[in-house]
């Protein structure tokens, strides 16, 4: 009996415990209904940017003189080193002056010998008009000493010019630096025969501080920045010129920055572009002749600029650029877009949104249009940069934004037919 009775209060404690354990389950699966899912939002707000546009150019230098003789000779002495700076009248080379000096020589002698008998032609001629009054000669003698008197008149003439002549030759024996610049390696050696004008030049001279830029431009571009001045979009910076930075081949940034000069008048048939040329100091030598370097131009201000994270930027299946945004009734909603161009990680926005518009940065695979949810301001990551005050490079001199991410699968089949928007490319 005593069995019977332990083995009755063994299967109640069984029973009992499993009752328990059944409780619990119960009450762990008893738990409260989630709310609607959270994204993280971004508020829409204008902000004073600088538009820029990246251009790749070649450096050239301000002032080019290449040197040649003006006479002929036998070169005497260098007198510079090559690759050094030189100054504006510098000899440089020193052709041999022996046979220029004996021509000079020549001509000055030639000279007082005309002027040694100009007095006494002068003298004859006047007692032979004297002597014309009284009959006392005929007037064909009269005629061949005045006739004298202006040959020899003109012969000192001649030989002043002569003279003249052969003083310049004199000195053009002396080749000297038409620019102030850096030269280059001579092409010449002492004792090498020249002559005037030659083909090939004895160096180079070249003026490389300041020194220019040329960078070409699409015509499509330049229009299209005309366009948006014209329209208020973008307005001149406080300087009368646009500023310029460099990015050298080593994508290391360029300590001064540059003005632009002007753009040419004439379209490159061939690229249909036109050519910027800017002007940057060059104290350093940094710079050479022939560089190939990117220059960031400054086109305007964009005072009411609208600047969204490119993560939250998604395309349809049309390809046409879109955002989800939290509506007043905190649904989600879809705004389709026009898009101009990357600043630094956002994507500059010139139609569909507007300021205090609620963009979805995060949670986008949560939700879909019309869908409540609970926004929280978005926290940029660790390390992450602010919206920028200023147009900062974009990696390519194409001003055409890239494309962005797609957007999920439930929001795109619901946007498949926009009512509004059109793609990137057609910004403007």
């Amino acid at each position: 009996m005593k069995i019977g009775k332990k083995f009755e209060l063994m299967v109640c404690a069984g029973v009992l415990a499993t009752i328990l354990i059944f409780a619990g389950c119960g009450r762990q699966g008893a738990a409260p209904q989630a709310g609607p899912p959270e994204v993280s939002v971004v508020t829409v707000k204008p902000e004073q940017i600088v538009i820029t546009t990246e251009l790749v150019g070649r450096t050239s230098p301000k002032l080019v003189a290449e040197i040649r003789p003006q006479v002929g000779g036998i070169i005497q002495r260098r007198l510079f080193t090559e690759g050094s700076d030189v100054k504006e009248g510098q000899v440089l080379f020193q052709i041999d002056p022996a046979p220029f000096q004996a021509a000079l020589d020549n001509a000055k002698a030639a000279l007082s010998k005309s002027e040694a008998n100009l007095s006494a032609i002068r003298l004859k001629a006047e007692r032979i008009k004297d002597l014309l009054v009284d009959k006392a000669v005929s007037q064909q003698d009269y005629d061949d000493a005045a006739a004298a008197l202006k040959q020899n008149e003109a012969d000192i003439q001649y030989w002043k010019a002569s003279v003249d002549t052969a003083q310049i030759n004199m000195r053009y024996t002396k080749v000297t630096a038409p620019i102030s610049g850096r030269i280059g390696r001579s092409s010449v050696t002492e004792g090498a025969l020249v002559t005037a004008s030659q083909p090939t030049a004895l160096a180079s001279i070249q003026q490389i501080d300041p020194m220019y830029v040329d960078v070409p431009q699409s015509t499509t571009e330049m229009l299209r920045l005309q366009r948006r001045l014209a329209d208020g979009r973008l307005k001149r910076s406080g300087g009368a010129k646009n500023k310029v930075t460099l990015y050298l081949e080593d994508n290391t940034r360029y300590p001064l920055e540059g003005e632009l000069q002007f753009r040419d008048i004439t379209v490159d048939q061939t690229t249909g572009a036109v050519t910027l040329r800017v002007i940057i100091p060059n104290s350093k030598k940094v710079l050479l002749p022939g560089m190939f370097v990117r220059a960031v131009v400054e086109e305007g201000i964009n005072d009411k600029a609208i600047l969204v994270p490119q993560q939250a930027v998604s395309r349809d299946t049309k390809g046409n650029p879109l955002c989800l945004v939290v509506d007043a009734e905190n649904k989600v909603a879809i705004k389709m877009l026009t898009l101009e161009r990357a600043v630094a990680d956002k994507w500059l926005v010139t139609a569909g949104l507007a300021a205090g518009d609620k963009v979805i940065v995060e949670g986008l695979q949560k939700v879909r249009p019309g869908v409540p949810v609970k926004a929280v301001p978005f926290v940029e990551p660790a390390g992450g940069k602010d919206a920028p005050s200023q147009a900062a490079p974009p990696a390519t001199a194409s001003t055409t934004p890239n494309a962005p991410k797609e957007l999920p699968a439930k929001a795109a089949a619901t946007t498949a037919a926009p009512a509004a928007g059109t793609p990137a490319a057609k910004a403007n």
